[in-house]
């Protein structure tokens, strides 16, 4: 479904009389649409229905949350067991339905291995048919009239025009913390920010690696370390003798193991909960009833938190400079034109500001993009996606700010896997080498002994349509991110989105924290956002464009190096900002 932006809700509701000039009102909408998987005319025709059956409701915040709850989210209920019932033979990739394929998987392995090898096997090429088209991820070469200027860096003379008369630019629209200093610029000469992997090179995603080998078993043992893991932490924090198995009636309190799932392929809904234990307890799975419960807040995957992880203490370094931190998420065009026109007002803002690090987010060459979609293009996706960097590089080559590269699933010419190996960028300089970066989705970075913790997948969105919670008194972004910390992974949902290939053992190496970061920056469709959850400043910087307008970015400032007090941990350190572009 294509992205919906607030002018077209504005328009649909403008069809029934109704004025809406609240950017919060409609971020709300928008967001709506994207949980519950509406497109806008049907959203505000809900609305309206709504409205008019309580008596002509104003369009307010609150409003729209009763409206969520008594028409949306029933709505969503309906259809899970309108599917249930029509397709009951179908069942969730959960443990229990994992082992009872493990045993045909290795009887087809083994007449496979019969035929040939795997190394063999694994160079078989899929024939391109009517039926069977080749990946738009070729790296072929396209066929549109034109070549890439270098001012556009695409075949498309004409910008976006939405884009060029957008307004509000260098607004900034969120803050955190308080700026010990006059603005946000680096003076001239300034000395160059350390940037390092958390973790050691043979436990860092350094290189692409073969995928799609995955067997179910694999998957099994991941989950069931997983859940093992945590209920191992769990049981020595809060002296639990034992867990009692989760199918063994109890007449007296007991404690279980096992991580949360639903009872069928629709989304989680109170009525749906199961409790799945993990293999040493019998890997079976049980109903939930929430009905006795004041406040919950649920996913398919989660397991119980842990408590939070204290990094080593590091004495205060109060003589060093303030450190200015960048990050920026793509696309790096409007979505009606492949002008990079947004990546050279992006170039310009990092000259300007000149910030000691800069961390880019993909998409650079968006799969989603409609002209790419269609191969409207004159040259290779890696070829644009080269004249990228290199104009990031050369264009912040005279200041020197560090980049680092984040790659993104969107990336049309990269791996389509999670985790997600880093770029590879062949032709730098050696002078370049030394302040470029290339990073795996997602990692754990030290900025100057600050940890940030990265992932470009949108796991708010992800988790946002799938959580169900009641009566928790902190906001959905904030439960979204309480959970990734307590779980200590950045893509705790199972099963993932459809979009996300992922791969379990991979992920089990690479996917998880190892320990709780200071920053923790997830770029997202949904609202921008700076947030302190448990000690860790979570930032949504949101996206460089959204639709055909420009959309915003995020900056950091370090003011000194983090500390804690009696075991407890603190950030006075940090100052942040949402800045539109």
């Amino acid at each position: 479904m294509a992205p919906i932006e607030a002018e077209e809700l504005k328009l649909e509701l403008g069809t029934f009389d109704i004025a809406c000039d609240d950017d919060t009102v409609l971020d709300k909408m928008l967001e709506q649409c994207m949980c519950h998987r509406l497109k806008g005319d049907e959203l505000v025709c809900e609305w309206v229905a709504f409205s008019t059956t309580k008596g002509l409701l104003s369009l307010s915040l609150e409003n729209l949350e009763q409206f969520e709850h008594e028409v949306l989210n029933k709505k969503n209920k309906f259809k899970q067991e309108k599917s249930k019932r029509e397709d009951s033979y179908h069942r969730t990739r959960d443990i229990t339905s994992i082992q009872e394929l493990i045993k045909a998987e290795e009887d087809e392995e083994n007449l496979l291995d019969s035929y040939s090898t795997p190394a063999k096997g694994s160079q078989k090429r899929a024939l391109s048919t009517p039926e069977n088209p080749q990946s738009k991820r070729s790296t072929a070469r396209l066929t549109s009239p034109g070549l890439l200027s270098p001012a556009t860096f695409s075949p498309c003379a004409t910008p976006s025009q939405k884009y060029s008369g957008r307004g509000s630019r260098g607004e900034v629209v969120s803050t955190f913390g308080t700026v010990q200093g006059p603005r946000w610029s680096v003076p001239k000469g300034r000395r160059s920010a350390s940037v390092d992997q958390l973790m050691s090179t043979e436990d860092s995603l350094l290189s692409s690696y073969k995928f799609m080998f995955q067997r179910l078993r694999d998957v099994r043992d991941v989950l069931s370390e997983n859940i093992d893991g945590l209920g191992e932490e769990l049981r020595l924090h809060f002296n639990i003798e034992e867990f009692s198995p989760v199918s063994l009636p109890a007449q007296d309190k007991v404690t279980v193991l096992g991580q949360v799932c639903c009872d069928s392929n629709g989304k989680l809904n109170a009525q749906s909960v199961l409790l799945e234990a993990g293999q040493e307890h019998g890997g079976r799975q049980v109903p939930v009833d929430l009905s006795e419960l004041n406040e919950f807040s649920l996913f398919p995957g989660q397991g119980l938190p842990l408590p939070f992880n204290i990094p080593v203490k590091q004495e205060p370094d109060t003589g060093s400079e303030p450190v200015m931190v960048m990050t920026v998420c793509g696309p790096y065009t409007p979505s009606d034109s492949l002008a990079y026109d947004p990546l050279i007002d992006l170039i310009n803002v990092i000259n300007r500001d000149r910030p000691d690090v800069c961390i880019l987010f993909g998409p650079f060459v968006d799969s989603k993009h409609e002209q790419i979609e269609k191969c409207q293009v004159t040259e290779t996706f890696e070829s644009i996606f080269n004249r990228c960097v290199d104009s990031l590089v050369e264009g912040t080559r005279e200041i020197g700010s560090k980049l680092v590269f984040v790659p993104s699933q969107r990336d049309v010419h990269h791996h389509y896997v999670y985790p997600q190996p880093p770029f590879t960028i062949p032709d730098l300089s050696k002078k370049d080498v030394e302040r470029v970066t290339l990073v795996s989705d997602p990692c754990t970075l030290l900025v100057d002994g600050v940890t940030f913790g990265l992932t470009s997948t949108d796991i708010l969105l992800h988790m946002g349509a799938e959580m169900i919670s009641s009566a928790v008194g902190s906001d959905r972004f904030s439960r979204i991110m309480k959970h990734l910390l307590t779980q200590r992974s950045y893509y705790p949902l199972y099963p993932p989105a459809e979009e996300v290939n992922m791969d379990y053992e991979k992920f089990q190496s690479y996917g998880h924290m190892p320990i709780n970061p200071d920053v923790l920056v997830v770029p997202s469709e949904l609202r921008y956002f700076i947030k302190e959850v448990s000690g860790c400043v979570c930032l949504n910087p949101g996206r460089l464009t959204k639709g055909q307008v420009g959309g915003t970015y995020g900056r950091l400032l370090i003011q000194r190096s983090p500390s804690d007090t009696d075991g407890k941990r603190i950030n006075p350190c940090l100052a942040a900002q949402v800045v539109k572009i």
